[in-house]
């Protein structure tokens, strides 16, 4: 890694009561690449998000911004360092159109902030994530699928290097679901993001992701390419299987 990685967290744990549901996880994320998190339920992807993300402080451990030290940081801060996240419900405006939940975001970073020419309006981020169509339309109204498109692109209206993204395939057809992996890569690409992506549809996570991170019991216990993670032991015993047969 050039330098700094972009994010990084070091000996991360976070307890609620008696439960560690992230147990002293180290991870560090280089700009450009895009990561997958998988694990079980109950494995402390999400809780680990949310440490990634500012969401919640963590018990002992410590996260970096390309250098700068962001423990115990306001949410904010994270976002003035290029860090947006989405969330497994989508966070819209239902009464407000498609195009005001964009300018909403757009508005939360200030429009002096410096991103790609492909961000510059909510046309062009509409136009980017497919929504150009649906506008006009009260966010309400589009599915949900598209919802969760929409949060993407309120996100991406921040001009983030970093975006997280929390379950963004859940609910969705399988088709949907390929077709938004497709995007994510495309946008990782064409804006020159880093992309941090939990996904409880393993399969199509690990063939379109380049490193997986697995957590299991609040534990990191591997992180590799995704034929690396497929042969792991661990890995599959974690799963009992089930869902690795069909990537192995």
């Amino acid at each position: 890694m050039n330098g700094h990685p972009l994010l990084e967290a070091r000996e991360v744990s976070v307890r609620f009561g008696g439960l560690r549901a992230v147990d002293a996880v180290s991870a560090a994320f280089a700009p450009g690449e895009l990561v997958g998190i998988i694990g079980p339920n109950g494995a402390g992807k999400t809780t680990f998000f949310n440490a990634l993300s500012g969401v919640i402080v963590p018990t002992s451990g410590e996260l970096f911004a390309l250098g700068d030290r962001l423990t115990g940081a306001q949410p904010h801060r994270y976002a003035q360092h290029g860090i947006a996240r989405t969330f497994q419900t989508p966070r819209v405006f239902a009464d407000l159109s498609v195009a005001a939940n964009i300018n909403f975001g757009l508005q939360f970073a200030g429009r002096k902030r410096q991103g790609s020419w492909l961000l510059k309006d909510e046309a062009s981020i509409l136009n980017l994530i497919g929504l150009a169509a649906q506008a006009a339309l009260p966010a309400a109204a589009i599915t949900p699928s598209q919802q969760r498109l929409l949060e993407i692109g309120m996100a991406l209206a921040t001009r983030p290097k970093l975006l997280l993204l929390d379950e963004v395939a859940a609910g969705l057809t399988e088709n949907e679901v390929h077709a938004m992996a497709q995007l994510i890569r495309r946008l990782r690409d064409e804006l020159d993001l880093t992309v941090i992506w939990i996904e409880h549809a393993v399969t199509t996570l690990l063939q379109y992701v380049e490193r997986v991170i697995v957590l299991h019991q609040g534990r990191k216990i591997a992180d590799g390419t995704p034929g690396e993670v497929v042969r792991n032991a661990e890995v599959v015993e974690a799963y009992l299987g089930d869902e690795m047969v069909e990537i192995a």
